[in-house]
């Protein structure tokens, strides 16, 4: 069961004065609350169409085989890094 949760109507007032860095916190913190911080915990994903140069495409790929390791998972590695830092 997913949780639910409600905010009064003075909460969300003050929530449009967020700053966007208050609200990536607050979006942070409650997807660690969620204990979703493994990228191999089963959660639904959204596919995404991304542009990115083909010669940097084909030589993470490149080195994502050498290392024996799919291309696509050690993207989501590296946002989940990013994020973590």
């Amino acid at each position: 069961m997913k949780p639910v949760q409600y905010f009064s109507e003075e909460y969300l007032e003050q929530s449009k004065q967020a700053s966007p860095e208050q609200v990536l916190a607050f979006l942070e913190q409650f997807r660690l609350l969620q204990g979703k911080t493994d990228i191999q915990t089963k959660v639904s994903s959204k596919l995404i169409s991304l542009k990115v140069p083909e010669d940097l495409l084909a030589t993470f790929r490149a080195k994502c085989g050498v290392h024996n390791l799919k291309y696509q998972t050690q993207i989501k590695v590296l946002m989940e890094e990013w994020l973590n830092r």
